[in-house]
């Protein structure tokens, strides 16, 4: 399938300047966009820098650090629903959301945040963002009620409520909102979202009533590694890069990056462009036979 790239500039409370596109964040939306979906990357920090995307380099990575906790969690939720309404506003729009993110740099990295909707042709690229937290960003872009499905890669700082100014975000206390299904991935050896937080995300998530399928994924820290059979010490936390098919210190792994997409794929695919109807949202009664 054949893709245009396009901008729009959407205002904010906060203004400021348009997009921050790095290499691993359009190859991703391309790839999207290449099964049918209109992709809209919103650019994260546009109040702080301007369209340049941050480097991956020490000084890069400090700046997205410092601009994820800078920002209010409030001014997060206003770029994820301008990009929603914006998605929703385009005619070839068919009235179906999803939404997808993860970190793509060193440390804790870049955000990439991609509400779509299906069965578009055109990417449109509301902004984009570099750095800092996607997953967690997509996980409260599914507050949203207007987002059928969510994929959030290794979601940083929901466990211990540390996203944005003051860094006390109310993400757990408010996963009763998500409507939606949800796909959380993680890494079994995450140095950022240790077990005990991953327990605590699965565990609210069930309380809650949410949807939500979870994986945790062998080997792998924050973003998978190069499979070897030997864990790196976490005391390098930077290891950020399964996805990151650049400078990704030899912890890009296609393998496990095509079967992380092939379930964004069959969750988009049924949620967004199937005519299965909504969910029931019933529970089921599971009858124990074999």
């Amino acid at each position: 399938m054949l893709i245009e790239e396009s901008h729009k500039d959407v205002s904010t409370k906060a203004d400021g300047d348009g997009t921050m596109l790095t290499g691993p964040v359009a190859r991703f939306a391309r790839q999207i966009a290449g099964h049918g979906y209109i992709v809209a990357a919103p650019s994260s920090y546009h109040e702080f820098t301007g369209p340049e995307p941050l480097a991956y380099d020490g000084p890069g990575t400090d700046e997205g650090n410092a601009y994820k906790i800078k920002k209010k969690v409030e001014a997060y939720d206003e770029d994820a629903e301008l990009s929603i309404t914006t998605l929703l506003g385009l005619s070839t729009c068919n009235g179906r959301v999803g939404v997808t993110g993860m970190c793509l740099g060193m440390t804790d990295d870049p955000v990439s945040l991609f509400p779509m909707p299906t069965w578009g042709l055109q990417k449109v690229r509301a902004g984009i963002s570099d750095r800092k937290a996607g997953g967690h960003l997509a996980f409260r872009c599914a507050f949203d009620e207007r987002v059928a499905a969510a994929v959030c890669y290794f979601a940083t700082d929901i466990h211990s409520h540390s996203l944005g100014l003051g860094k006390q975000d109310d993400s757990l206390d408010r996963a009763g909102d998500i409507k939606g299904e949800i796909i959380m991935i993680h890494g079994k050896s995450d140095g950022h979202v240790p077990p005990e937080g991953r327990d605590l995300i699965r565990k609210t998530l069930h309380e809650k009533g949410v949807c939500f399928s979870f994986y945790e994924i062998a080997w792998a820290q924050r973003e998978w590694f190069d499979g070897s059979a030997t864990v790196p010490a976490l005391t390098e936390l930077d290891a950020d890069a399964f996805i990151r098919d650049e400078l990704s210190k030899g912890r890009y792994d296609p393998h496990i990056s095509k079967v992380c997409f092939e379930m964004l794929l069959e969750l988009f695919s049924r949620t967004l462009r199937s005519d299965l109807g909504p969910r029931a949202g019933s529970e089921q009664k599971v009858e124990n036979t074999c």
